[in-house]
């Protein structure tokens, strides 16, 4: 699977690397975060379990609960890890949607410090490229041309987002690279609540 597409199984593997968790923990933690990359169903899964499970990638224990049925915890095993490490080290579609770059996000904790700086690179060359894309669009078009008020709309809309996650991603490496930030920056990064 190229590496720029986040399979869910490598998710998953990214999220248990970070801690045990039950299928039941995987769907509320993903259900948090749907405005952002998507829930996948239960019916989806669940199979992946299984399928990380007889690969062998993944151990799970039985845990018997009070006043409820028995829990399922799903652990990564040392197999798993390195399976994850793989793929976390694989070169990067240029192409990735965001959905797969928030979930790359998500599992940074599987990353080696100099692979994340590259990962947060190779984006910030991308979204650099289609930010000067859409500025020479949007200095192409002539007001007499008529275009749309949708259109319009469409491409600010654009520009601001590419804009601000430059933004993020330009504090966010500052801050990964050790250099001091600007007072502003440092919510914009998330650097605030982890110092």
């Amino acid at each position: 699977m190229p590496a720029g597409v986040v399979s869910l199984d490598y998710f998953i593997l990214g999220l248990l690397a970070q801690q045990p968790m039950s299928g039941y923990d995987i769907k509320r933690f993903l259900k948090g975060l749907n405005w952002l990359i998507g829930s996948p169903s239960g019916g989806s899964l669940y199979p992946i379990l299984r399928t990380l499970l007889e690969k062998d990638l993944v151990t799970v224990e039985v845990v018997p609960g009070v006043d409820r049925p028995p829990r399922k915890i799903y652990s990564i095993t040392e197999s798993g890890r390195q399976a994850l490490q793989v793929w976390v080290e694989e070169p990067v579609a240029t192409n990735a949607p965001l959905k797969a770059f928030a979930m790359r996000l998500l599992i940074a904790d599987s990353y080696s410090h100099a692979s994340l700086l590259a990962y947060l690179q190779l984006r910030q060359s991308q979204v650099t490229a289609h930010h000067t894309a859409l500025t020479e669009r949007a200095g192409s078009q002539h007001p007499d041309e008529g275009a749309s008020l949708g259109k319009q709309l469409a491409l600010s809309y654009g520009l601001a987002v590419a804009q601000a996650e430059l933004d993020w991603l330009e504090g966010t490496l500052a801050w990964l690279s050790g250099e001091p930030l600007p007072e502003g920056d440092r919510q914009s990064t998330g650097a605030a609540s982890l110092d």
